[in-house]
């Protein structure tokens, strides 16, 4: 493919960014840009690290302000020009580790050279699209906009659909990182495929490179035109000692895909339907409807005995869909979190596809041995502070999966893991804590618990947390409207029957 003209998206690409560079204000002004130049814009992968932050930082004060609302902003020209924007620069990033320059195209571009493409004319984050190694052989696409509108906006019932298939990758870094070429991704190491019948020895597998082909209804192309962000994992595991979690490389945002184990739902899961029927007070007990979702004592952790799970319980899988897509900014241990996180990321994939409860999935000692060095790894983290590593080891030492305490290692339970982790902040760990609280999980039983760190989960910017409080406050609301138009009714009845009662007594004195 010959190497494009400059097209219109160009200049005003190249535009805001030496406007940016510039201190001069952008046509028609952009949104959070005291915010963007504390992102330290210098063009490399970590500046987008930096970029995702800010990203969730938003989300959480727009949920927070009550101005999270998607269409609404996007009608808003300066955060439109935001997002233009960190596409223009995510796009400048890639182009260069391509080292190449980035070209941009708009639709009426992408139609007339890719018509194989299915664009909706009116989907704001398929507006446009930059093309990288244009080597006069072929050029991959990237549609810039969809990560970001997925960090931004996305949720439970807001799904984000990649123009190209696959998932929509869960921030810029991550987005960017799956698309590097392969001469520069020499420290991303394949996760090898676990296999339960034995430990198969192959070194050259350790450092291999995931590559990322691009499907066309499920099948590889060589000469389509995007890269999926979906590993194609085929290496069998390694000998314990040549697993690649010890090596020092900083992969903060991969995720391993299986469609078994991480689909999401489509609509309200089971458990918040339940959990919303714990919550909400029947008519008939009158006494104890509460018109709003009240503040309750933050109340104390009540160890129960460890889960016994006949298979992974929802809500653990769903919080590791959370730890992906859910960015908390890590002061330390992020490293060897997802140094951890790579290997265990493997273990849970093949779990899912076994047609068996997760119990009776059975590990060679060489996967129980690499299994050990991963959870080491976490508790490491951990201890160090990072809320995630906390999140995930507390899911293993509930499922009775966790590591085993000995006279040096005087482990936490699952339950001090996760309360430590909604301690701080972390929307993530206190929406499971809700979710233990509400079902029983790890602790007694407890609504009001429940509700409390539910709300503090909507606080700290937990959309699906936000959205359930919104619920659950509408149907409190209809539950007192329901109770007035009872006593309404009763008092109707009254007094139909004092006239009545009136009335006869008339006719009888008459």
């Amino acid at each position: 493919m010959s190497a494009s003209p400059l097209t219109p998206l160009d200049y005003i690409a190249e535009g805001y960014w030496q406007d940016f560079l510039a201190g001069r204000p952008i046509a028609g002004g952009i949104a959070y840009e005291t915010e963007l130049r504390a992102c330290t814009l210098d063009e490399s992968l970590e500046s987008l690290q930096r970029i995702d932050t800010l990203l969730s930082q938003v989300r959480r004060d727009m949920i927070k302000s009550g101005i999270w609302d998607e269409v609404t902003l996007l009608v808003d020209e300066r955060y439109r020009n935001f997002m233009v924007f960190l596409a223009f620069y995510a796009g400048r990033v890639l182009a260069q580790q391509w080292q190449s320059k980035p070209h941009w195209y708009g639709q009426f571009e992408l139609r007339k050279r890719y018509p194989e493409l299915t664009l909706i004319t009116d989907d704001f984050y398929q507006h446009m699209a930059v093309g990288y190694d244009d080597s006069g052989v072929k050029e991959y696409l990237f549609f810039a906009l969809e990560p970001i509108g997925l960090r931004l906006f996305g949720h439970i019932d807001r799904q984000f659909d990649a123009v190209q298939g696959g998932q929509v990758e869960s921030g810029l870094y991550q987005a960017v990182s799956l698309r590097l070429p392969t001469t520069l991704s020499n420290d991303v190491h394949s996760v090898p495929e676990l296999t339960a019948d034995k430990v198969t020895t192959n070194k050259a597998t350790i450092h291999k490179v995931i590559t990322h082909q691009v499907t066309d209804s499920g099948n590889p192309s060589a000469d389509s035109n995007t890269h999926v962000g979906t590993s194609q994992l085929n290496a069998p595991l390694n000998k314990p000692e040549e697993v690649s979690i010890g090596a020092e490389h900083n992969l903060a945002n991969v995720v391993v895909t299986d469609s078994e184990s991480r689909a999401a739902p489509s609509g309200v899961p089971d458990t918040v339907t339940t959990e919303l029927q714990t919550s909400v007070v029947p008519p008939e007990s009158e006494n104890s409807i509460k018109p709003e979702l009240t503040k309750v004592t933050k109340p104390t952790v009540k160890p129960a005995s460890p889960v016994k799970n006949t298979s992974t319980p929802e809500m653990f899988t769903q919080l590791l869909v959370e730890l992906d897509e859910i960015a908390v900014p890590q002061p330390t241990g992020d490293v060897q979190y997802q140094q951890a996180r790579k290997v265990l990321d493997q273990f849970e994939q093949h779990i899912a596809k076994q047609n068996k409860p997760r119990r009776q999935v059975i590990f060679s000692d060489g996967h129980i041995a690499a299994k050990n060095k991963a959870l080491l790894l976490l508790q490491a983290a951990a201890e160090d502070g990072n809320t995630a590593a906390m999140l995930r080891l507390a899911m293993y030492e509930l499922l009775g999966e966790g590591l085993t305490a000995d006279s040096d290692n005087q482990k936490k339970s699952g339950v001090e893991w996760v309360n430590q982790a909604a301690s701080k902040n972390d929307s993530r760990a206190q929406r499971l804590l809700s979710k233990m609280y509400y079902q029983g999980v790890g602790v007694s039983q407890d609504i009001d618990s429940g509700k409390y760190w539910l709300e503090q989960a909507a606080d700290n910017g937990h959309a699906e947390a936000a959205n359930l409080v919104q619920q659950w406050q509408q149907a409190q609301v209809l539950l007192t409207t329901q109770k007035q138009e009872q006593h309404s009714t009763k008092r109707y009845q009254l007094l139909i029957g004092a006239i009545i009662a009136v009335a006869l007594l008339i006719i009888i004195i008459i």
